[in-house]
């Protein structure tokens, strides 16, 4: 991704292993900095994940597998390991399917930097297919809306939803951008806006409850990403993308998810048997350290919403554009 930093245009990814330690963008401190952080333990690399340090499916994917990197290269016992990893957050498939790919890289007795770079270059590339094939779907002067942050800090490089939009955009098709705020974390307005903003993408940031008034008013195509997608086409993402495809249904406007096939999870048959993450309630009614709700008031926090595969137009992989009722046959590991 490009970013200013220190006054400089710079070419940076989300995560990426360097000098025995395991570097990253601190998600926490955007846009209002770039902080960079480093790891040199797996378990604070779990940590990190848990505490949303690094975000989305496939960057969460890309740390653990530099986390599993870690405990090889320290001696560490790496099925303990990928245990703790594995706990660290619930519901993007992703991570799960990281930890398993560097456990049957480690026991073939691969270079534990070697396995973990090419798990991240591997991710980096499927995105950049996901872009190619997602920008054939966006025309010169589409309106399109997206929710929460599915670009290059989200996939360790280039994005899955973001991937077709800076495709269609460098390119040299005219777009505009709906941003939704994303509450309580505001990934949309702190991350995905930060991401346009570094490429000079037109967009306007939104509050998740404008979402359909916007789209009634005229959007062309939504794209998401997505932390699982199960063997029917139900998939989980960010909490609000439910509502959006519900109402885009309604309206007749194409709702497209992207994400890599290291996202698929066939072995679970349908959405209502994803496990959804819960957060703390703090995330909801604190801000910036101060407490924006009445005294006594409780919060419930789910971090994830299930789509059922009916809302969704079509899924845009690594392997081509995929309807619901096609993933269970089309989608290969």
């Amino acid at each position: 991704m490009k970013a200013v930093i220190n006054g400089t245009p710079e070419d940076i990814r989300a995560v990426w292993f360097e000098g025995r330690e395991v570097r990253m963008m601190d998600q926490r401190r955007l846009p209002h900095e770039i902080v960079i952080v480093n790891f040199k333990e797996y378990e604070e690399v779990a940590a990190s994940i848990a505490d949303m340090t690094i975000r989305g499916a496939p960057s969460i994917g890309a740390a653990a597998a530099y986390g599993m990197c870690l405990a090889a290269l320290n001696g560490k016992d790496v099925d303990k390991a990928a245990r703790i990893i594995k706990a660290s957050r619930p519901t993007a498939n992703d991570l799960f399917y990281a930890v398993d790919h560097m456990l049957r890289e480690l026991e073939k007795g691969a270079d534990p930097i070697a396995a973990a770079d090419d798990y991240a270059d591997m991710i980096v590339d499927k995105c950049k297919k996901i872009g190619e094939y997602g920008n054939s779907l966006i025309k010169d002067g589409d309106v399109i809306m997206t929710h929460c942050n599915a670009g290059a800090l989200a996939t360790v490089d280039v994005g899955t939803a973001l991937a077709p939009i800076r495709k269609a955009w460098s390119s040299g098709k005219n777009i505009f951008v709906y941003v939704s705020e994303t509450r309580p974390r505001l990934q949309g307005m702190q991350l995905t806006a930060w991401e346009l903003s570094q490429e000079g993408i037109p967009h306007s940031i939104i509050a998740d409850g404008a979402s359909g008034h916007f789209m009634k008013k005229g959007v062309d195509i939504i794209i998401t990403g997505a932390d699982r997608i199960v063997a029917n086409g139900d998939f989980a993402n960010k909490i609000g993308t439910y509502e959006k495809a519900v109402i885009a249904k309604e309206l007749g406007i194409p709702f497209y998810v992207a994400a890599p096939v290291s996202t698929f999870d066939l072995g679970t048959e349908c959405g209502d048997r994803i496990v959804i993450e819960e957060r703390p309630e703090e995330e909801v009614t604190f801000m910036n350290g101060v407490r924006i709700a009445p005294a006594g008031s409780k919060a419930l926090n789910p971090s994830f919403d299930v789509t059922p595969s009916r809302y969704v137009t079509g899924f845009i992989t690594e392997n081509g554009i995929l309807r619901p009722d096609e993933v269970r046959r089309m989608v290969t590991r």
